[in-house]
């Protein structure tokens, strides 16, 4: 549950601004989902990330998925899109619904949920037929290779407290990492809006 929260921070950062990307326009309301999302990502963390200092783990976030000047606008989309899918999928287990309020998890679910039907009229519209090629390979894949190794962790944490809080806290990093691509659409839509 944790990694939903965190992932939801990282969509708060893609959303500063006016809430559209490289020619999609988001609802208006899309900034405010993600900045529900923080709070309720930061309201979720149930222990202190310093009793959790031998739990820590560098999960090796790929960091060029969301490097604004190595990623193509049409993939953009499909990057944000799999970073909240994977956040979704992970939040949804029944391993994580032991771990947090089920209150804040199911408003953040439910936030998730909204951004991603969004997301993904945008990423029909954008990428059209390549769309499916493109999240197969490059910072997709990449994505679903590091969720990959978050689930590895907590499976082998036996789902600890612990093990989830280091979770949200790294999902609240990937995120974070995700201003200089969120900053390449933004200028890129300036760009495309200018005469």
């Amino acid at each position: 549950m944790a990694l939903l929260p965190s992932l939801l921070t990282a969509l708060l950062v893609f959303s500063y601004g006016p809430g559209a990307s490289v020619g999609c326009d988001l609802p208006p309301n899309h900034v405010l989902l993600s900045r529900e999302n923080l709070v309720l990502l930061n309201r979720m963390s149930r222990i202190s990330p310093s009793l959790c200092l031998e739990d820590r783990k560098d999960f090796r976030f790929p960091r060029a998925t969301v490097d604004g000047s190595q990623v193509r606008e049409a993939q953009a989309i499909s990057v944000l899109h799999e970073l909240l899918q994977q956040t979704f999928n992970l939040l949804l287990t029944e391993h994580s619904a032991a771990a947090w309020n089920t209150t804040l998890l199911d408003q953040l679910c439910g936030a998730l949920h909204r951004q991603l039907e969004a997301l993904d009229t945008c990423l029909v519209r954008e990428m059209g037929e390549e769309g499916s090629a493109l999240a197969m390979q490059g910072p997709t894949l990449a994505l679903k290779t590091y969720f990959q190794g978050i689930r590895l962790y907590l499976k082998e944490k036996k789902y600890s407290d612990c093990a989830w809080e280091v979770v949200r806290v790294e999902i609240m990093r990937a995120f974070s990492s995700t201003r200089l691509l969120h900053k390449r659409l933004r200028n890129k839509e300036r760009d495309l809006r200018s005469p």
